[in-house]
């Protein structure tokens, strides 16, 4: 294990970081908000943790394996989690506390959109501009940003890459060189989210909510500038440009690439996960739609409206609301909750297992229950006319088998600190699945919930963001051997 090289390049990475703390001080001076000092206060502490980290060991030239790449991976993670939290923190405002402050860091950092904030609409904007840019980073991956400047430094990416990239195939590269991938994502993302600004400002938010609001879209993250989230609006017009991101950007990114390299969008409807993706969240949204008419007695307009974007958002685990789901009769809030645990597609900025996982687990099983009916059959499991490796099937179901456990054990933990077993359940699954927004006392913010729930619940947010296996190996003494 090359420790060294871990700690310069989890060093440099960290230093990087620091300098996205200064982007919100433009809107600290505009605004007139007495908040400057924080951000600088908490990038010195950052950069000045970095440059300690990699000082030591700046001479070091040991090549990064794919070991390294896990630790790394995880060391910076958690550094950003725990360094992204002092803004939050000095500034003091809605977070009575570290651990309060560390819970939104990470929630942010990772996409899942958990707040235990309260009082958004009277926060300074410096303050806000900087919980959304968290999600903006975390959406496509800071480490996917860092492997398109680290070749400039001297440091290979690929171990990067392949331990931090969301999704079962982690070796598909859109372009020879990772360094050109990493830069085809990042303009993929910075043009959708320039899109999704402009989309909203003319849907008439006013330019900051615009540009804060893409910043969560686009990353599927869901934090919002104030306590109703998107309920603020009150807009269809503003919910139908979210509608259409969200839909978007939880899509490959390796497709959306391909669909403008190629100039071929007929290549969406060749997607066999882009199709089950789209079919999943329009029949979850028919069924919403027709439960709200019959159960609630919403009107016609109300009903598509509420039920086609609440099932769009939680799906996709961005987790917008517009509306109090879960105070919903019957089984409705459980249908589209459930429906997050599924979630976006791999290569996405949205959580979950996975559509293409969960298509790969039905067609698996499937095929056994045609083995018993024929047992001496070879029968492949197929992906549209593809033809799926032993081994990714194999791959995918000690993925599924290690993310029950940990749903399991975590659940455990939070039942343990006092919490109800609805709250409990809701809880990890959103976390687990980046989702957010939870059922029982979690439905409306964590800010109530034991302490030590608030930090299993950074572990199920860490483990859903980075797949379990980047975190569990770690974890094993095989790892550390040699």
């Amino acid at each position: 294990m090359h420790l060294s090289a871990v700690l310069r390049i989890a060093g440099l990475l960290l230093m990087l970081f620091s300098f996205t703390m200064l982007t919100p001080l433009p809107f600290s001076w505009y605004y007139g908000e007495a908040t400057a000092y924080v951000f600088l206060a908490a990038f010195g502490l950052t950069f000045a943790g970095g440059l300690l980290a990699w000082l030591p060991v700046a001479r070091t030239r040991q090549e990064l394996r794919i070991r390294e790449g896990f630790l790394v991976t995880a060391v910076f993670y958690l550094s950003l989690g725990l360094f992204g939290a002092l803004p939050l923190w000095l500034e003091a405002g809605a977070w009575a506390s570290f651990t309060d402050a560390a819970f939104e860091s990470f929630s942010g950092l990772t996409t899942t959109g958990a707040t235990v904030a309260t009082g958004l609409d009277d926060l300074p904007r410096s303050i806000l501009i900087y919980r959304q840019q968290l999600q903006w980073l975390g959406g496509m991956g800071i480490i996917i940003l860092a492997i398109a400047i680290l070749p400039m430094l001297g440091v290979g990416g690929m171990q990067l890459y392949r331990t931090e990239m969301p999704g079962p195939v982690k070796d598909t590269k859109l372009t020879p060189r990772i360094a050109e991938t990493a830069k085809a994502l990042w303009y993929i993302y910075l043009g959708l989210t320039t899109a999704c600004a402009f989309g909203f400002w003319a849907a008439g938010m006013s330019p900051f909510d615009a540009l804060a609001h893409s910043f969560s879209t686009v990353s599927i993250g869901g934090y919002s500038t104030y306590d109703a989230s998107m309920g603020h609006f009150d807009s269809a017009a503003i919910e139908s440009v979210a509608i259409v991101f969200m839909v978007l950007c939880g899509i490959n990114f390796g497709l959306h690439f391909a669909v403008w390299n190629r100039r071929a969008p007929w290549l969406y409807l060749r997607d066999v996960e882009a199709r089950a993706y789209v079919a999943l969240l329009a029949g979850i949204a028919a069924i919403t739609v027709a439960l709200l008419l019959s159960t609630t007695g919403a009107d016609r307009g109300e009903a598509w409206r509420d039920g086609v974007f609440q099932t769009v958002s939680i799906a996709t685990t961005t987790g917008f609301t517009t509306t109090e789901f879960s105070a919903w009769p019957g089984v409705l809030p459980f249908l589209i909750f459930f429906a997050a645990f599924t979630g976006a597609c791999a290569g996405s900025t949205g959580g979950g297992l996975k559509v293409v996982r969960v298509l790969l687990i039905i067609l698996q099983g499937l095929r056994e229950v045609r083995r018993l009916i024929h047992p001496h059959s070879v029968i492949p499991v197929k992906l549209g006319s593809a033809v799926v490796p032993d081994r990714v099937v194999d791959a995918i179901w000690g993925f599924f088998s290690a993310w029950v456990v940990a749903f399991m054990m975590i659940m455990v933990g939070l039942l343990a600190t006092g919490l109800d077993f609805l709250t409990a359940f809701s809880a990890v699954g959103a976390c687990l699945t980046n989702l957010g927004p939870g059922l029982g006392e979690v439905a409306a913010h964590y800010g109530d919930i034991p302490g030590a729930a608030k930090w299993l619940l950074c572990i199920a947010m860490l483990l859903g963001r980075l797949e379990v296996f980047t975190i569990l190996v770690l974890i094993t003494p095989a790892f550390w051997r040699g």
